[in-house]
């Protein structure tokens, strides 16, 4: 028994991935594709895909909803969890990186799944309230660029149904987050983000130490 956390070493790493790793060949083809781009840095992990892909599953998602896309791996995972009838609305402003997205999207067979829009999230969100989607969706992941996280996330809360899931990523980037000296505009946005949704009376949340950190906000 233990109450602080394992350190995730690269051999315990590669173990998990040996014994409960199940990652679609379709992925796996992305993620290599993707480790050879210049911003590979901005790939999820396979670990975390699947546990986008389970949540969703958990929580019935129908609609789900993604603020950043990059090349697909995180829509994907999602994707191919949900049933026939789900359906993804997925946020990019790169046509560059979604356009290899949109290829695995195809291939695995999940591409009418998938309603891409591009632009400003912000805007889009508005959209997506302004077409009376509000309360309507089941799921959503938040993974873009961090100083706009505080207005992506108070507007996915509108957008989410109650007892509808919110995953945010990169929560501790890279550790970083406890330095408080830190004048990284991004790192400085992230803790003062952290610190409204650790307090915020109309979530249910926890901050998990999963790849760059992972929080987990469920709506009251």
């Amino acid at each position: 028994m233990s109450n602080d956390h394992l350190p995730a070493t690269p051999e315990l790493c590669d173990y998990m991935r040996k014994v409960s790793l199940r990652e679609p060949a379709v992925a796996l083809r992305l993620r290599e594709e993707t480790a050879r781009h210049p911003r590979a840095i901005m790939q999820i992990s396979p670990e975390e895909g699947q546990f986008l892909a389970l949540l969703a599953r958990i929580v019935n998602a129908k609609r789900t909803l993604e603020v950043g896309v990059f090349t697909g791996y995180s829509s994907l995972s999602v994707a191919l969890a949900l049933p026939e009838d789900g359906r993804i609305t997925a946020l990019d402003i790169s046509e560059e990186f979604t356009n290899v997205a949109r290829r695995y999207w195809k291939e695995a067979g999940v591409d009418h799944k998938i309603d891409l829009r591009l632009g400003p999230a912000i805007a889009t969100l508005n959209e997506l309230l302004a077409e009376g989607n509000e309360e309507s969706f089941d799921f959503a992941f938040i993974d873009a660029d961090k100083s706009n996280y505080s207005g992506y996330y108070e507007l996915v809360l509108r957008l989410l149904r109650p007892n509808g899931l919110i995953a945010i990523d990169n929560v501790l980037r890279h550790g970083e987050i406890i330095d408080g000296t830190t004048q990284d505009p991004d790192t400085k946005a992230m803790q003062a983000f952290n610190e409204k949704v650790g307090k915020d009376p109309r979530v249910q949340q926890i901050m998990l130490p999963i790849a760059d950190g992972l929080t987990l906000a469920c709506k009251l």
